[in-house]
């Protein structure tokens, strides 16, 4: 025992049993897959958006920031379903919740590309991010609860790297097919890979064995998130998932208008393979979870804001391929930060019933709609130049955040620090 109580991982999580999933049995294969093709599919669904804001701009005739609330709007309704969708999942069990959600985005996703106006697709868009934050709002306690505490690392990093390719290959696709066929054809596209990954979630997910489930009370919501924000370490990762979500949803919302200007003339199917480089963030979080269970949450979290400031810096440069290697590095570290934050989250709430899993993805998707905004009124007002500034400042305060977390102490109800 005196070896595992050396481990770092060990000293950094909640609960000291050893139940659940092990890496690299069937079990663990099993939980990974399902779980890594619905989060492909939430976030190819949700954010291939994002490689069509300036043609749905031309349709309806509205400016970056105001294109922008199609990916805003369902992020926003993402964060506010989260705390009830979790708080009913805790009533009647994460993997029907899970079912459920996968399904009606199949649903809902097929009838968006349909949307005959601007506001239309706005309020089609909104329940889409309800529909997904069914997924989002049990996934991360669902793994938490089911894997063995030394897989957990592994298994987020995983998740999270399922999220990656998701969202690159929901803008890749949306890119290329807008280019020749429209963004309505390119959306009913994207829809069919949430159709697919039902069909390969649905047989896959395992059920829960060690879920316990509590009376659905949403009056005892808030009493679950006073606990979780009462806690500093809880508090600053959320504050972590808000700016980093922020931060990075920002690059990538209006780094399309600038390349497709006239100062690069990019076509819109260039610029889509652009998100390709979402790649390097499924690597990237795969080795964070890994490299968590070597060194621990507290030495891994902040570099990789450190990593995304340094892509802020080289992306203000007028040569593609430097922007492109900016863009490289700002991906890198968003996913390690996210994979890093999201996990320590996971593993510091475990004996709250999923609310701090369910209050970070609340931040973290508040982010996304609040920053991503708040960018593209500074881009308009501003250009690139005075957008990277407020992108210096959003990673420079993760990295503040992230190094007074270094001596955070451990959670005072468990034996193991957290």
């Amino acid at each position: 025992m005196k070896g595992a109580s050396e481990n770092p991982i060990v000293r950094e999580l909640v609960a000291a049993d050893e139940i659940g999933h092990r890496r690299g049995t069937r079990e663990f294969r099993r939980v990974t897959l399902a779980l890594v093709a619905g989060a492909c599919a939430t976030f190819a669904v949700l954010y291939s958006m994002q490689a069509l804001f300036p043609a749905v701009g031309r349709q309806f005739g509205v400016s970056p920031a105001i294109a922008s609330l199609t990916l805003s709007v369902p992020t926003a309704a993402l964060a506010v379903s989260t705390i009830p969708l979790a708080a009913i999942s805790n009533a009647h069990g994460r993997t029907n919740v899970m079912s459920i959600s996968i399904v009606a985005t199949a649903v809902i996703g097929l009838a968006v590309p349909f949307a005959p106006s601007f506001a239309v697709l706005l309020v089609l868009r909104g329940l889409e991010g309800c529909a997904l934050a069914g997924l989002q709002a049990t996934a991360m306690s669902y793994l938490s609860e089911e894997l063995h505490r030394g897989s957990l690392g592994s298994g987020m990093g995983l998740y999270v790297a399922g999220t990656a390719f998701g969202g690159m290959l929901g803008r890749t696709l949306a890119g290329a097919v807008a280019d020749f066929a429209g963004w309505r054809v390119a959306l009913a596209t994207v829809s069919v890979l949430s159709v697919v990954a039902a069909v390969v979630f649905i047989p896959a997910v395992l059920q829960s064995r060690n879920f316990h489930p509590v009376p659905l009370r949403f009056a005892a919501a808030p009493g679950g998130g006073s606990r979780t924000f009462g806690d500093r370490g809880l508090t600053a990762l959320y504050v972590i998932g808000f700016l980093d979500m922020a931060g990075f949803v920002t690059v990538y919302n209006y780094l399309g208008y600038r390349l497709l200007s006239p100062e690069f003339g990019l076509s819109q199917a260039l610029v889509g393979a652009l998100f390709v480089i979402y790649l390097t963030g499924a690597g990237a979080s795969a080795v964070a979870g890994r490299l968590v269970g070597s060194f621990g949450y507290r030495a891994v979290l902040w570099p990789g804001a450190l990593v995304a400031l340094a892509g802020v810096a080289l992306m203000l440069s007028s040569h593609v391929a430097v922007i492109v290697l900016g863009l490289v590095l700002v991906t890198i570290g968003f996913f390690a930060t996210h994979s890093v934050a999201s996990g320590w989250v996971g593993a510091r709430s475990g004996q709250l019933h999923g609310s701090g899993p369910a209050l970070y993805l609340f931040c973290y998707y508040l982010g996304s709609s609040i920053g991503g905004t708040v960018g593209g009124v500074w881009y308009g007002r501003s250009g690139w130049n005075g957008l990277s500034i407020y992108l210096a400042v959003i990673f420079a305060a993760i990295i503040a955040v992230g190094v007074s977390l270094r001596h955070l102490r451990p959670i005072a109800s468990s034996p193991v620090s957290t």
